[in-house]
């Protein structure tokens, strides 16, 4: 990596979505502590795998974003979660699908990077969870009053780079309001949700899980990143798909880094909360919307 590009870089996200008028500041706080948490990680000479698994459980835990505490209700009233977290060193994946009964999905997801299944679902994924002692929750205390009514392409996201070149991208939701019982859209599947490699770069999405799982939009994203387009246009012109797919409503953003560290955002949603550091930064850069940032990395 050359020295003018940061030795370690993450970046953060909090779902493609329009933010609700009151929630703004909620939303700015929420990944900036993300972001700080997964800088601290880094700057102590964590893995990036580290740094986006403990970057997610943040985000998980506030009710502001959809998941973990604050997770939408499906269609019966219950929730069900997806995560997945893929360290790019050696293309390992973990994945949780309609997983109920954990606090964070995102750790569920992160002990399954050394097993031979890299996909689990319902009971399965709650099983392998508690067989983990990883901590299981009351399903009544994922449910907040302080989460929006209504929860919609609220994926959030993370993608890191570490000191040693290694990248991992990692994905949470809590699914959509009043969707169908099972219902698994992109977050947790590879090549769709989120994509690491590192002979690459990372990538994280969220926004219309169907057509980003249609059209395999994370994996359009790290073909564009392989032959040398810059991350933000990359993800501009994979997601101007999107509705030509899924109609006018098909939304999305992403997130992602390239090996040598250059970061990049963009979305077609009205908002998309982003906050992002790396190495020559001396705190993280937060925004609403690409619109805000006039660095556009």
């Amino acid at each position: 990596m050359a020295d003018k590009e940061p030795k370690w870089a993450l970046i953060v996200h909090g779902g493609a979505k329009e933010i609700e008028r009151g929630d703004e500041q909620a939303n700015r706080d929420g990944v900036r502590q993300a972001a700080e948490a997964g800088r601290r990680v880094l700057t102590d000479g964590g893995s990036a795998v580290d740094a986006v698994e403990c970057a997610i459980r943040v985000l998980e835990s506030l009710p502001v974003f959809n998941a973990g505490i604050g997770s939408a209700l499906n269609a019966a009233g219950g929730i069900e979660m997806c995560a997945g977290l893929m360290d790019g060193r050696d293309r390992s994946v973990g994945a949780v699908t309609v997983i109920r009964g954990v606090r964070h999905p995102i750790s569920v997801a992160r002990r399954l990077l050394p097993e031979k299944e890299i996909l689990l679902a319902g009971e399965g994924a709650f099983i392998f969870a508690r067989e983990q002692q990883l901590e299981l929750i009351d399903e009544g205390e994922l449910r907040s009053d302080a989460a929006p009514a209504q929860q919609e392409h609220d994926t959030v996201g993370a993608v890191a780079l570490d000191r040693a070149g290694h990248v991992a991208a990692g994905t949470s939701t809590g699914g959509l309001t009043g969707s169908r019982v099972g219902r698994i859209g992109d977050s947790p599947q590879p090549g769709c949700g989120l994509y690491a490699d590192d002979r690459i770069g990372g990538v994280a999405l969220s926004g219309d899980g169907e057509t980003i799982a249609r059209v395999v939009l994370a994996s359009k994203i790290m073909n564009r990143l392989e032959v040398g387009e810059k991350p933000q246009e990359a993800i501009t012109s994979a997601l101007s798909e999107l509705p030509e797919v899924g109609g006018d409503d098909a939304d999305g953003g992403a997130i992602a880094i390239t090996r040598d560290g250059r970061v990049g955002w963009s979305h077609n949603s009205q908002h998309f909360a982003v906050a992002y550091v790396h190495e020559r930064m001396n705190e993280p850069g937060v925004w609403l919307a690409k619109s805000e940032d006039s660095t556009a990395p």
